[in-house]
């Protein structure tokens, strides 16, 4: 266990299925913003620009950059986040899944709905974890919101097309209703942040963020990591990042030419 992961992060990650960590990427923070202003004016050809025309302001996300990226490249591979994810998921080795990029103008008018990640992966399993890095001073009100304890239901929430909400796939009956979390007494988790914290979270918690109503661009980088229980799942659709030519069986660990292990005990 690193010395910035305690025994109270890993019960809170482990029952709430979130964390937030203070703190622990600070000597990345600059890094990582040049990598993401790189970004901005350079993003890939899958990205989606939200224009201002339908907006109030910009809205861009982008996928799986890092090997594009030499800053991205440089935090995945050098920066503790590997041993983080081990500690957290309680595993002996990491892959790296991807990484996601948000970037918003002020008042941009633009939510998230609740959700949770997993279904729309190309993955199934339990220990995994997401760490959302803000790159500037996140106020409570418009940082992620979690559903503590979301992550533990045995059957994965209906995945849905956020322009329409229509299901994801065809397949529905693979898939629960999501619950109605602000009138289930869920335990809603939401913290300011500072540059150099993380809120880490398994792919099964739900969660939402509000739309960027303060002033100032939002810019915010998510990181995916596997660990030890992590398989392939093939299902039955397009599945959000996507991988068309990855050629493997329900079953199987990740290619580890696209998914390389970052970390290993």
């Amino acid at each position: 266990m690193t010395e910035a992961i305690t025994r109270t992060d890993i019960k809170n990650f482990n029952n709430d299925g979130v964390v937030v960590l203070r703190g622990v990427f600070n000597d990345w923070i600059e890094i990582l913003r040049r990598g993401a202003e790189f970004h901005i004016n350079h993003p890939s050809e899958s990205a989606l620009i939200h224009k201002q025309d339908s907006y109030q302001g910009q809205f861009m996300e982008d996928f799986c950059n890092w090997q594009r990226i030499a800053e991205y490249k440089d935090f995945v591979l050098n920066s503790p986040l590997g041993s983080f994810a081990a500690d957290l998921t309680e595993s002996k080795s990491i892959q790296f899944f991807h990484d996601h990029f948000f970037y918003k103008e002020a008042s941009s008018g633009v939510a998230t709905p609740w959700h949770q990640d997993m279904p729309y992966y190309c993955v199934a399993g339990l220990q995994t974890v997401s760490f959302w890095m803000p790159l500037e001073s996140r106020e409570q009100s418009v940082s992620l919101k979690c559903a503590a304890g979301s992550h533990s239901y045995s059957k994965e929430c209906r995945p849905t097309s956020w322009s329409n909400n229509e299901s994801f796939y065809e397949d529905n009956e693979a898939f629960m209703d999501m619950p109605n979390i602000d009138n289930d007494n869920f335990e809603i988790k939401q913290w300011s942040t500072e540059p150099g914290d993380v809120v880490a979270f398994n792919f099964k918690t739900i969660h939402s963020a509000n739309a960027n109503t303060v002033g100032g661009v939002s810019r915010t980088l998510s990181f995916r990591l596997l660990g030890d229980d992590v398989r392939y799942r093939q299902r039955p659709g397009r599945t959000s990042p996507n991988f068309p030519d990855i050629n493997q069986k329900n079953g199987e660990r990740l290619r580890e030419d696209w998914f390389p292990i970052i970390w290993r005990n």
